[in-house]
């Protein structure tokens, strides 16, 4: 199969007043005509800094110290061509930045992986992919909005008349994701380069446009390099997939082979700590565990050891009861401020809740599952119904009656930055809530036991005087739920706290959660629109749409026998919901 796209020992350093880091390490790849190529990696292994180098969109500081970028294309006169070789060789590394215009967007289109900052919120999104195209096309304006629209309807962006005049801000990220597709399109370009294009997207709204995606492709014939720390995600639309950490690129194969036999120990961390629908584990295994040939064995929880915790569970009376709640906003007033039209964000809806449980609210984004975590815990009025803690309707207490409450039900957020104040070290960040709440005996003390908790979701002393950003996502998230175990609480509150995570981490801070579950007899209400992740945490689950309740019980029972049609969709939307996992890889092998 002919080679479009020649990337040969790339080597690319970042340089600062301090430092020079190499984020790519001499690699080489290629990619075939109509192939999707997948580049899989976590968070710093350089999988995004290749697809921009192809590019050219590196910024000031980022620079090729060495190798070469082919691109081949037919050759355009006989002149051009050699007897061997009927196509044109074009080193995109050593093009003048005048001269690689006509080839991004035209030959080469990217699909960033933010579309809301990819998309410029000032202009209309319609606006923009005419720009694209008035570019490379020498048209008018006129026929350039009829390709726009075409290529909204293509993408199956509902109302694209409507879409083409809307703002960025005015639409979901599924459909910003669509309007960036269709600008990517645009030109009718050779290569599409994809990076995390669906990792802020609901399942559902992820399988729309992976199924675009590859229907695009085969309609047109364009090759794919697809980046993603997904696995699930690589195994529904690459042909092959090459492995990075730490730069280098230390696995290459077909799909099924990497994913199903692979032979480098960073590859099978990352198919050991996904979380599956399959199966539940007592821990998960982590990169670190394979990197660093740990005896460690997955063990699969059974159904006997389910049913004893269950029958432990729910011999007793329940530890939170909602009765009948609902949470509404207006969406529509008059001219005098009242109120014409509500949204009902939580509508109705009842359940309970067991000490030492964890319970699972899962749904697509704007099905009420947040704003349901937040009306229990007392940071969202509530319209009507009851939240009974402990005996206790919550709801009748004054602000200082529920102060000994605020303490017991404590909320980690779905992003650990915007949650931590990024001018407050992160132990002074511990130690508020204990100051506020007066716990301990003075200042010492109350530092003492920032140390302590720290310690507890595996960080170190010696980080209590660094701030926010010294820290990884992971760590910050970590940091977050050692601020909510400053006030021992009882009832913790999780609003998709390993949703933005890549999964070795992810896989380490449900590790944490299981473990702090253990030793301080926490109960959760643990919410996600991952449904994998709700299988290895919960003991049962509730499934949320438009506010109301889909479904109540037990994960296998909603996973494997799903009563209605929402579900069913939601539940086989899971990338790779329809194959078996892969057998969980031995420890150990050549790094």
């Amino acid at each position: 199969m002919a080679s479009l796209l020649e990337i040969n020992n790339l080597t690319i350093e970042f340089s600062s007043e301090r430092s020079t880091t190499r984020a790519v390490d001499g690699i080489s790849l290629h990619l075939n005509r109509g192939e999707t190529l997948g580049i899989v990696g976590e968070s710093g292994s350089g999988k995004s800094v290749t697809a921009l180098s192809v590019m050219r969109l590196l910024p000031n500081t980022g620079r090729a110290t060495s190798g070469e970028i082919l691109f081949y294309q037919p050759a355009t006169s006989n002149e051009q061509r050699t007897a061997n070789n009927q196509q044109r060789t074009t080193n995109l590394l050593s093009l003048p930045e005048s001269s690689l215009r006509k080839y991004r967007g035209a030959e080469i289109a990217m699909i960033f992986q933010e579309p809301m900052t990819s998309l410029n919120p000032v202009f209309r999104c319609g606006h923009q992919v005419t720009e694209a195209i008035q570019l490379h096309q020498k048209i008018s304006f006129k026929d350039a909005k009829v390709q726009t629209i075409k290529l909204f309807e293509r993408v199956q962006l509902p109302d694209p008349v409507r879409i083409f005049e809307a703002y960025p801000h005015q639409i979901s990220g599924g459909q910003k994701q669509r309007v960036m597709i269709a600008m990517a399109m645009s030109c009718r370009p050779s290569i599409l380069i994809a990076d995390e294009p669906t990792t802020a997207l609901d399942v559902t709204v992820q399988k729309t446009i992976l199924d675009l995606m590859r229907e695009l492709k085969e309609e047109s014939g364009l090759s794919m390099l697809f980046i993603s720390h997904d696995l699930g995600v690589i195994s529904e639309i690459c042909d092959r997939v090459v492995v990075m950490f730490q730069g280098k690129i230390v696995e290459e194969g077909t799909v099924e082979k990497v994913l199903h036999s692979p032979e480098h120990p960073y590859t099978k961390g990352l198919v050991a700590c996904r979380p599956s629908l399959h199966r539940k584990l007592w821990r998960m295994p982590t990169v670190s565990d394979f990197l660093e040939n740990k005896n460690y064995e997955a063990r699969v929880v059974t159904p006997a050891e389910t049913s004893a915790r269950r029958e432990l569970l729910y011999s007793q009376a329940p530890v939170l009861q909602v009765k009948n709640l609902s949470v509404r906003y207006p969406v529509k007033k008059n001219w005098m401020g009242q109120p014409l039209k509500w949204l009902n964000a939580v509508d109705d809806v009842s359940f309970e809740v067991f000490a030492g449980e964890a319970f699972g609210l899962a749904g697509e984004s704007g099905c009420g599952k947040t704003t349901l975590g937040r009306a229990i815990a007392r940071l969202t009025e509530v319209h009507s119904g009851e939240v009974i803690y402990k005996n206790t309707d919550l709801q009748k207490l004054t602000e200082e009656e529920f102060r000994p409450y605020r303490r017991e039900i404590q909320v980690v957020f779905q992003d650990p930055y915007s949650s931590l104040n990024p001018r407050m070290s992160i132990g002074n960040a511990i130690v508020e809530p204990m100051q506020v709440h007066k716990l301990h005996e003075n200042e010492r003390a109350r530092q003492e036991k920032a140390v302590e908790l720290l310690e507890t979701v595996g960080l170190q002393a010696e980080h209590f005087p660094r701030y926010p950003h010294e820290f990884s996502g992971g760590q910050r998230q970590r940091i977050c739920v050692a601020r909510a175990l400053a006030l021992t609480p009882k009832f913790l509150i999780c609003d998709e706290i390993v949703s933005s995570l890549d999964v070795s981490v992810q896989a380490t801070v449900l590790n944490l959660l299981m473990d702090l579950q253990e030793k301080f007899g926490l109960t959760y209400l643990f919410i996600s629109h991952d449904l994998s992740v709700i299988k290895q945490m919960c003991d049962r689950l509730l499934v949320m749409n438009n506010g109301k309740i889909e479904a109540l019980g037990f994960p296998e029972d909603i996973f494997e026998k799903p009563e209605r049609e929402y579900v069913r969709r939601l539940v086989e939307a899971i990338p790779g919901y329809s194959t078996p996992p892969p057998t969980l890889p031995p420890m150990g092998g050549e790094t």
